[in-house]
């Protein structure tokens, strides 16, 4: 996957922010049960993700 340079574009705040997500969701997509758990709980520790909806 190509990363875009947002940085220096006519890319709108909501473009760029989709555009992140979708290539978050791509790369957790791709990880081992342990690589999720282990960023759940660097997540959870940062107060990044506060509760399970």
């Amino acid at each position: 996957m190509e990363m875009k340079d947002f940085s220096h574009s006519n890319y709108s705040e909501e473009e760029r922010r989709e555009e992140l997500i979708r290539a978050i969701e791509h790369s957790i997509a791709r990880l081992t049960l342990s690589e999720l758990e282990a960023l759940y709980y660097d997540m959870t520790t940062k107060n990044y993700i506060n509760e399970i909806p």
